[in-house]
């Protein structure tokens, strides 16, 4: 950070030679509103751990439900199988009772 500071004040010693001090001034106010603006844009946009706890539980609950619909289609299917293997054996003992 110190050589930021460094680096900073030199160029705004080399700025005011070229371009003068008014000029060098509200270049430099320019560039910190600009960086200002764009630090709390992004801000904006981050996360915080109340959001990722709140996603976090909402999956939680989605997948809760998707386990409980899959039990129940589970169950479905073996009824289902349960019914086509008795039409089948059913259908195997009636031709060879003929």
């Amino acid at each position: 950070m110190y050589l930021e500071a460094k680096e900073t004040a030199r160029l705004y010693k080399l700025l005011t030679e070229k371009l003068g001090s008014d000029t060098t001034e509200a270049m430099f106010k320019y560039i910190d509103n600009k960086t200002e603006r764009s630090v709390e844009a992004t801000i904006k946009t981050l996360a915080t751990k109340d959001d990722i706890s709140n996603v976090k539980d909402e999956i939680a609950k989605v997948n809760l439900d998707l386990s409980n619909r899959m039990g129940d289609i589970m169950k479905w299917m073996f009824v289902f199988w349960i019914g086509q293997v008795g039409a089948t054996l059913a259908i195997v003992f009636l031709f060879l009772k003929k």
